[in-house]
């Protein structure tokens, strides 16, 4: 059986440091998306029409792009790039937490899981009532703000020679 170095040769401060720029630029992205929707909160958008949420998603996920790509070219650092991993697991504990939520009367109160889940983070016209009407904001927007980060600082990352 082969040994199978997880550290990749690299030392416990190496390790510590890709740790900790993981963890900023998570609250980079984040806070990129948060900056984006306050801006567009200005505008006073209306809660009930779908088109200020559809501009809020392109937001969610544009603006991150571009602080991405702007402080990877800047600094140059590939952990950047692994940024979506944090998306993921967010959305898998929110995940979690609504199946968990109580319902009532309209609160998606005969739902199936799938369609709580569906109902609660991406549906613009008829949401789950769960999450107090901010599903598609924490749901969705978050995960999605990383994503575009993700997607952003690679393409903002010089491109490495393959060895």
């Amino acid at each position: 059986m082969e040994n199978f170095e997880v550290s990749q040769g690299k030392s416990i401060g190496e390790l510590w440091r890709e740790a900790a720029w993981f963890c900023l630029h998570t609250a980079f992205a984040i806070c990129a998306m948060l900056f984006a929707i306050l801006m567009f909160s200005f505008t006073n958008p209306s809660a009930e029409d779908p088109t200020p949420k559809l501009i809020g998603t392109a937001l969610a996920f544009l603006i991150p792009l571009l602080a991405g790509f702007l402080i990877a070219w800047k600094q140059q650092n590939p952990v950047a790039k692994y940024v979506w991993i944090s998306g993921v697991l967010i959305f898998a504990a929110l995940c979690v937490w609504v199946i968990d939520l109580p319902t009532g009367p309209g609160l998606c109160e005969h739902c199936l899981v799938i369609d709580r889940l569906r109902r609660t983070f991406f549906d613009i016209y008829h949401g789950s009532g769960l999450v107090a009407g901010q599903g598609l904001m924490v749901g969705a927007w978050i995960p999605l703000s990383l994503f575009g980060y993700a997607l952003g600082a690679a393409f903002g990352l010089k491109e490495q020679p393959l060895r």
